[in-house]
């Protein structure tokens, strides 16, 4: 890991006894000596501390917020001009053919957008919003900021003893927060009431320099344990979340990903802002195959890659398994993959087929864990 970048975070990660593993170009815990179950069950029942300092964070600036969001309305198919300050919301950029270039979160701050893209991404996302973009709209990555994510039944009862305000934030807001804590001396960060574990939680945008100290004080607070990637990975496959690179790629369509929630009525094919996006027309399409929850029988999991068929005898696959592991929330195995629209009812009764071996595998309605957002 001598070559992988690390986050402002990688020494309380050493201190802390987390097992440290490359990823997306960056040396990431994995997990902490209470082990990725323990941590998995921690983030449910109180509140765990994530550190995505990895991801890209980007502002967009311009002569106005009109100019602004109908520029970033060029790059992806979200209602952008309608999003109020202070309001995020999830998207993706789309090529030529209507795949997925990658997933991400934008929220409005005043006349300015924020960016948060996936770190495997950032690179070519970054010039291509450069490219797209400028210099109509100044495209600034802010590299001097880290990310932590605060997640769990806990997790606003340790912000807002901090900072009370982070009690009224609803689902998806994002606010101005100033951690006036003793042992911060005031922390200015951008706190947005998301995450991606299907529990409460908020998203800590942080100067680098403060990033250990608000760790710190966060995991000082009541309940609040670190928690790796490994759980990180439990907990948005229990949500239905997709993974990058995984469950959703270039060779995908929002269609196909099972994620036309997340295109607005007004940039849809009749809405009034339809189209203007990459590869619009086949990015909605009605799509011929569809990402589904997949419950497999029995206590093994079926991972990435399984291939999936209509009957036990069948010869040609009807899908694929892209993200499979045991959910501990569940009690059992939990996975995701696409199948044929023709298979892809929720109680369609399947086979996945396991070192050779055909195991019976069940279609079934995301998420496995209903979600606990406010609201």
């Amino acid at each position: 890991m001598s070559d992988d970048l690390r986050t402002p975070l990688y020494d309380l990660h050493v201190e802390l006894g987390a097992k440290m593993v490359p990823f997306a170009g960056y040396a990431m815990p994995v997990q902490y000596p209470m082990g990725v179950m323990g941590e998995h069950n921690h983030t449910r029942s109180a509140a765990g501390l994530f550190d995505v300092s990895h991801m890209g964070q980007v502002t967009l600036t311009g002569a106005s917020w009109d100019a602004v969001a109908r520029a970033f309305e060029t790059l992806v198919p979200q209602d952008v001009l309608g999003l109020g300050d202070g309001r995020q919301r999830y998207g993706f950029f789309t090529n030529d053919a209507g795949g997925i270039e990658d997933d991400l979160m934008f929220a409005r701050r005043g006349d300015d957008l924020l960016v948060v893209v996936n770190a495997a991404c950032k690179g070519a996302d970054i010039a291509r919003m450069r490219s797209a973009l400028e210099p109509q709209v100044t495209v600034t990555e802010l590299a001097d900021r880290a990310l932590i994510a605060l997640q769990g039944p806990g997790a606003e009862a340790a912000l807002a003893g901090l900072d009370a305000r982070a009690a009224d934030m609803r689902f998806m807001d994002l606010t101005d927060l100033d951690l006036a804590d003793l042992d911060l001396n005031g922390i200015a960060v951008w706190a947005s009431r998301s995450g991606y574990t299907g529990e409460d939680g908020y998203e800590i945008s942080v100067p680098a320099a403060q990033a250990e100290a608000l760790a710190r004080t966060l995991l000082a607070r009541n309940g609040v344990a670190p928690i790796g990637l490994g759980a990180r990975d439990s907990l948005r496959l229990e949500a239905g979340l997709c993974l990058y690179g995984h469950d959703i790629d270039t060779a995908t369509t929002p269609a196909e990903g099972a994620l036309m929630w997340a295109v607005q009525k007004v940039r849809r094919p009749d809405g009034d802002r339809a189209g203007g996006f990459p590869g619009a027309d086949a990015a909605l399409a009605a799509p011929a195959r569809k990402r589904v929850g997949l419950l497999p029988a029995g206590r093994a999991p079926m991972r990435e890659g399984v291939a999936i068929y209509a009957s036990e005898a069948a010869t040609d696959p009807v899908g694929h398994v892209t993200s499979g592991s045991f959910g501990p929330t569940v009690g059992g195995p939990v996975a995701m993959g696409y199948v044929n629209v023709d298979h892809a009812a929720a109680g369609t009764a399947l086979w996945g087929e396991v070192r050779g071996k055909r195991m019976p595998v069940q279609v079934a309605t995301l998420p496995f864990v209903p979600a606990n957002f406010k609201r």
